[in-house]
């Protein structure tokens, strides 16, 4: 049975079970992986709380084991756990079976290698479908083992070792974990803790029996917000069902953009550590962020959207902290990597000790960054589209850097193709909303 090639994707393998991705497919790519990589170490395999994930897990350990190497099982895991686990413990590389905010019928693949460094297409997937294509087996005389290993209380003390626990107030918190497994983590983050979690969809359940599992969905915030008003809560938390992507919510219920998030926290960083640090923007919407770290002292750095390419800067420049508008969040300390927890435990800790509420931290840039936020469009030739309105919006300054991104005084926007789907995503900036309003209506225009 011949692999289909579309379920490799630029950062990972993603397809619907068991039509696209199955069980052979996941033992023939467990296998490239090694013959690409070929790693110094037992392999790291994890998976999620999908249906399929079990079985699509066994093939991917027969895969490695048949191939000589050691499989440690870290049984059913955030994706940030997979990249903790890597790291901290030297292990020579990493798979979890996941299809991270998909709907229920997809499954799939991340890969990392040593320390967690993160796998794409231009940096050893388009290599691992090469491979797994030539359909060649390896059947090595001395198989591995499969070597059981919990790592769940050392990820939460990792978690636990950015902020200081003592100064933690008294928090009641409504917690949104989309059925996948944030809940389980962040039932043992707070066990110590004054904070009182009201739960939401908190039983890991496959089925996701609500919904795609996804917080950029505007209508999967609608509960939280719903929740957060009714139990009269001081914030909300979200993630996605990998648990890898953070979205906070307010006293009333509002959802705080990741756009604003992130200044948020680059600010609490840069405050507590060296003023020459670099942070890197997210080239979609970045005023904020920039006008942040440029006012404590920090350098900013420019880099294309997505996690391998941002990672692989950090690691590079020696980074301190990147966000993303998607709710990828990435610090120094978590070895480059993004992490789902530590984010809401930084905000947890800034709002005890600056003793605001999250709604006064978020009015300082709503009511001075205007977004449109991220309007995607299907279009038959991207290339043009962005040709066009680079053409367009020449006389301002225009950046290159992912698609096309064009700056004036008052306003700026970014267009750019989607790594992931078939689709242009737009975003507009501007220092008033009738501004971005008039812009989007523009450049609409010119995509449709």
């Amino acid at each position: 049975m011949s692999i289909n090639t579309e379920i490799f994707k630029a950062y990972d393998v993603r397809g619907i079970y068991p039509d696209q991705i199955n069980e052979e497919a996941v033992y023939k790519i467990a296998q490239a992986y090694l013959k690409v990589f070929q790693p110094k170490g037992a392999i790291v395999l994890g998976k999620d709380v999908r249906l399929s994930s079990p079985s699509l897990w066994q093939s991917a350990a027969k895969g490695i084991t048949n191939a000589g190497y050691d499989v440690i099982d870290i049984g059913t895991i955030s994706t940030d756990m997979l990249y903790y686990a890597v790291a901290k413990y030297g292990y020579g590389g990493g798979i979890t079976i996941s299809a991270s905010h998909n709907p229920k019928e997809y499954n799939g693949m991340k890969f990392v290698r040593e320390e967690a460094i993160a796998v794409s297409s231009e940096t050893g997937l388009a290599e691992i479908k090469e491979q797994a294509l030539k359909d060649e087996e390896i059947i090595e005389p001395d198989k591995g083992q499969i070597i059981s290993k919990n790592i769940l209380d050392d990820y939460i003390n990792h978690c636990l070792s950015f902020i200081d626990s003592q100064v933690i107030t008294p928090f009641k918190i409504v917690a949104d974990a989309n059925f996948g497994m944030a809940g389980v983590a962040l039932k043992k983050i707070l066990k110590d803790l004054p904070v009182e979690i009201i739960e939401l969809n908190f039983e890991p359940d496959g089925n996701f029996p609500k919904g795609r599992p996804d917080p950029m969905i505007p209508e999967r915030r609608q509960e939280i917000g719903q929740l957060i008003k009714k139990e009269k809560a001081d914030l909300g938390v979200a993630w996605d069902a990998d648990a890898d992507r953070c979205f906070l919510f307010d006293e009333k219920g509002e959802y705080v953009d990741n756009y604003y998030l992130t200044a948020i926290l680059a600010k609490i960083l840069l405050a507590k550590s060296r003023k020459n640090e670099k942070i890197i923007l997210d080239p979609r919407q970045y005023w904020a962020v920039k006008d942040v770290v440029l006012e404590l002292g920090g350098e900013v750095l420019m880099n294309k959207v997505g996690h391998a390419l941002i990672k692989d800067t950090m690691r590079k420049a020696n980074v301190l902290f990147a966000g993303e508008i998607t709710g990828h969040f990435y610090f120094r300390e978590n070895f480059f990597c993004d992490n789902g927890m530590i984010p809401f435990l930084l905000i947890l800790q800034y709002l005890s000790t600056e003793k605001k509420k999250l709604s006064q931290l978020a009015k300082n840039y709503r009511k001075k960054y205007f977004i449109s936020g991220e309007i995607n469009q299907q279009v038959k030739d991207a290339d043009k589209v962005i040709a066009q309105a680079q053409q367009k919006y020449k006389d301002g300054e225009v950046s290159l850097i992912d698609g096309v991104g064009v700056e004036y005084k008052d306003w700026r926007f970014n267009l750019r193709k989607s790594n992931t789907e078939p689709v242009i995503r737009l975003n507009v900036e501007a220092k008033t909303k009738r501004k971005v309003a008039q812009k989007v209506k523009e450049l609409l225009a010119i995509i449709k």
